[in-house]
């Protein structure tokens, strides 16, 4: 993706109106709990509600909307468009699916949704504090930032931790559809993750030992070979 398909050739008008949307905003309330780290995150409500109204009283239309993208992804379109001259600028996030069911595909449209508003209007949180630290983008295009990686993160940080993708470890059943991978809680403890197909192998899933966090929508326990 290049330049020109981010932007309109022109965007000083919408840069003007930007100027003063940005004037006015203030960090996003982080009203939302989550219980595997123990934190509390900026829901995509509390981010829309700090930007709705200063978008609309500078003329500014707000779009988000999914794109077909390589198997296994969500690809989400944010875009802001200046009603008065048409000039617009658009983000695009790749973002991995937890699960390939509606459950999975609606939790990544939530993420995503969240993220490309805030990167594209330019909203923090509170204290700046990304505290999901899941479902975390694939690769963003934002302006002159192309091509930027982004790695999959621990939930207690938001530098680069090493990850192991596959955990070895006796005590970890084998189960068809299901998937470990290694991160660090937001206590240092190390943890072992389980995704995939786990509804079906919820039973033996805990019997392991894994617990289910409705928020992130995985099994997850601490890693007690580490």
């Amino acid at each position: 993706m290049n330049n020109t398909d981010l932007c309109s050739p022109n965007i000083t008008e919408l840069a003007e109106a930007m100027l003063k949307v940005q004037q006015t905003l203030k960090p996003a309330h982080r009203d939302g709990q989550n219980n595997f780290t123990n934190s509390k995150y900026a829901s995509l409500q509390s981010v829309m509600h700090t930007c709705r109204d200063a978008l609309l009283t500078n003329g500014i239309w707000l779009t988000q909307l999914p794109i077909q993208v390589e198997s296994g992804n969500l690809g989400l379109v944010s875009k802001i468009v200046h009603a008065k001259s048409g000039q617009w600028q658009s983000s695009l996030l790749m973002m991995p699916l937890p699960k390939s069911d509606p459950q999975g595909y609606g939790s990544a449209m939530t993420y995503a949704r969240r993220y490309g508003l805030a990167a594209l209007v330019g909203i923090v949180t509170e204290h700046d504090d990304d505290a999901e630290g899941s479902c975390r983008p694939i690769n963003e295009h934002n302006g002159d930032n192309s091509n930027r990686q982004f790695a999959t993160p621990s939930p207690s940080t938001n530098q680069k931790q090493p990850q192991n993708p596959h955990p070895t470890q006796s005590s970890l059943p084998r189960l068809e559809g299901v998937q470990y991978r290694k991160e660090n809680g937001r206590d240092g403890k190390p943890c072992i993750l389980a995704t995939g197909r786990t509804h079906s192998q919820k039973d033996l899933l805990r019997k392991a030992g894994f617990n289910w966090d409705g928020n992130r929508k995985l099994w997850w326990k601490f890693d007690k070979a580490a």
